[in-house]
């Protein structure tokens, strides 16, 4: 089974409050000892979107 994209098209700063609120949201879970694995998946592919210049 072929998995769903989705395209979503923000700003410069919304990406940083992106990133910054998957960072908190991995810290919060490292201090409860919980699982951060999928939390870190998305953080990565955030960052390593490629930018489209219009």
């Amino acid at each position: 089974m072929k998995k769903q994209k989705y395209v979503i098209k923000y700003t410069l700063n919304e990406t940083a409050v992106v990133i910054e609120s998957l960072i908190q949201l991995r810290n919060v879970l490292i201090r409860e000892h919980k699982d951060y694995d999928c939390v870190n998946e998305l953080l990565l592919k955030v960052m390593r979107a490629p930018v489209k210049k219009n």
